[in-house]
């Protein structure tokens, strides 16, 4: 088994796919890896480490992938309209892991289709605890939601916690966070940490538990119908009208009062829904802070611009960092890097690394986009 892991070429993108951990893993599990020069720069990985790990540098992404069996990527790959041919780099029959954006990237699937590549995206991995080990966007959101905190302090021009001396005391930060799932309880316990007070909100009621075991204050704004808004997969459903004017309402007087806000609102394969509202932004503090987690898909605030720091008239700063787990490069891809070594030892044989893929395990089914030339995934599939 030849295992190739490619450089990330998309704009600020800084992890990489696999670790030196992981890469002497894949080596003692028998496979061959090799890693395109420059691929761990960005997450402080340099070539010699992985060299020490047992890979092979190869000095570019065709030389990586032309002869590899399975390619690790972080995103994507790229095709030829958008500046580099990522696709055609790999082989007929080869087998691509990566977060691939597959719902929202049909022609894309169908290109790897076309190319005769078996492609796996992570991130439809099916919520199950036997998952819980591969699940990328768990692993990544902890990173956003904790990066989301510390950018947010950094950026806010006074202390988080409350503090008391000689010359007076200084009140608390009040922090207000939409989304109480694995991002948004990373930022309440990193914001609890920091001495500030924490509201939050999310339409599932299953999350209020959540929230207050961290310390913060839980927002509720239609009981029965926030305990029947979360999916089997524990996500949360988009929600109708009636309750999303009588959430604006509840959380209203809360972002008006608030001195950081943090969006981490997110519906697989659509849009962000809009949850702060240019109404609310405008009456906020001279000096507040938001934090767009959703920016990527669109924002969950009126005013947001991708990868965009904007300071409105008011004086309100929003940040839109479309990646932000990706400004803690080297924890991001140890972690992404581990999720896939967790997904992938299953399918390779101990001493060998020959593949014995089961086509029958959910988590092969649920992941599993094209193979033998066709988009078969069934969200995409037809």
């Amino acid at each position: 088994m030849q295992i190739a892991v490619l450089k990330e070429r998309r704009a600020g993108e800084t992890r990489v796919a696999a670790s030196p951990d992981t890469v002497k893993k894949f080596v003692g599990l028998g496979a061959k890896v090799t890693v395109e020069t420059g691929a761990g720069a960005a997450s402080a990985f340099a070539d010699k480490v992985f060299e020490e790990a047992g890979a092979t540098i190869a000095p570019s992404a065709a030389a990586a992938a032309g002869a590899a069996d399975m390619v690790f990527k972080i995103q994507k790959p790229m095709m030829a309209a958008e500046g580099a041919d990522e696709v055609g780099y790999l082989k007929a029959g080869s087998i691509l892991v990566a977060h691939l954006n597959a719902l929202t990237e049909k022609p894309l699937m169908q290109a790897l289709a076309a190319k005769g590549v078996t492609s796996f995206a992570l991130e439809l991995m099916p919520r199950i605890s036997r998952a819980q080990a591969m699940d990328i966007l768990s692993s990544q959101s902890n990173l956003a939601g904790y990066k989301a905190v510390v950018d947010a302090a950094a950026t806010f021009g006074k202390a988080m916690p409350m503090m008391m001396t000689a010359a007076g005391t200084v009140a608390p930060a009040r922090v207000l966070i939409f989304g109480a799932g694995v991002a948004g309880l990373q930022a309440i316990a990193t914001a609890k940490r920091m001495g500030a007070v924490v509201y939050a909100t999310d339409v599932r009621y299953a999350t209020k538990e959540q929230v207050e075991s961290l310390g913060g204050k839980f927002i509720v704004v239609d009981e029965e119908k926030m305990k029947a808004a979360q999916t089997a997969g524990g996500y949360a459903k988009e929600m109708d009208d009636d309750f999303k004017k009588k959430q604006a309402e509840a959380v209203h007087a809360e972002v008006l009062k608030a001195d950081i806000v943090i969006t981490t609102a997110l519906i697989p394969g659509r849009a962000a829904p809009k949850l702060v509202t240019a109404e609310m932004v405008a009456g906020m503090k001279n000096g507040s802070v938001i934090v767009d987690l959703a920016a990527e898909a669109g924002g969950n605030v009126d005013g947001t611009v991708k990868d965009q720091v904007v300071t409105t008239a008011n004086g309100v700063t929003i940040l839109g960092h479309t990646n932000m787990a990706a400004r803690l490069g080297r924890d991001a891809s140890s972690l992404f890097a581990r999720n896939i070594l967790n997904f992938v030892t299953p399918m390779l044989e101990k001493g060998t690394a020959a593949l014995k893929i089961n086509w029958d395990d959910e988590l092969v089914k649920g992941t599993l986009v094209t193979k033998d030339g066709a988009v078969v995934h069934p969200s995409l599939a037809g």
